[in-house]
């Protein structure tokens, strides 16, 4: 779109169907990398993607021509495919359904990609379901407990 400038920074969050623990630390990062692609093959911006054994998180600089849903449903295709062709995991792979995404300033950058690149460290101290609804009660995100993801203590 000629004359169109915008800043659009969206944090994406996304589980394993079942919360499975099913991203093996030998090939977790391959799939960052390969979603990674993804996004740029999209024509948007993958400033990080990281993540546990059973969620991702990605940071995009999102052009207003993409629409999120549509480039995190190719994200969640393409890389359960990837899993699945390559059988890195004992039966089929899937993604939950829904999402997780949350707009942050240019401002908060460094905060964002230090926050997602200490996942691991991260989950140590907490869990996924605290993480996830700390992340909707900090962006006031009206929720229905029965429409979070499955979260599995």
């Amino acid at each position: 779109m000629a004359n169109t400038y915008s800043q659009i920074l969206i944090h994406v969050v996304f589980a394993v169907k079942g919360r499975a623990k099913q991203i093996d630390k030998r090939w977790r990062k391959d799939l960052h990398k390969y979603i990674s692609g993804i996004i740029t093959s999209k024509g948007q911006k993958s400033i990080i993607v990281n993540g546990v054994e059973d969620h991702i998180h990605c940071f995009i600089g999102l052009k207003p021509s993409m629409c999120l849903s549509e480039l995190i449903r190719d994200v969640k295709n393409n890389s359960s495919k990837f899993i699945n062709e390559n059988q890195l995991v004992k039966g089929k792979f899937q993604w939950q359904e829904g999402f997780g995404a949350f707009s942050y300033a240019t401002s908060e950058v460094k905060n964002v990609y230090n926050y997602i690149l200490n996942q691991e460290e991260h989950h140590k101290k907490s869990n996924f379901k605290k993480e996830y609804i700390q992340l909707l009660e900090k962006f006031e995100v009206e929720y229905k407990e029965d429409y979070l993801f499955e979260f599995v203590d």
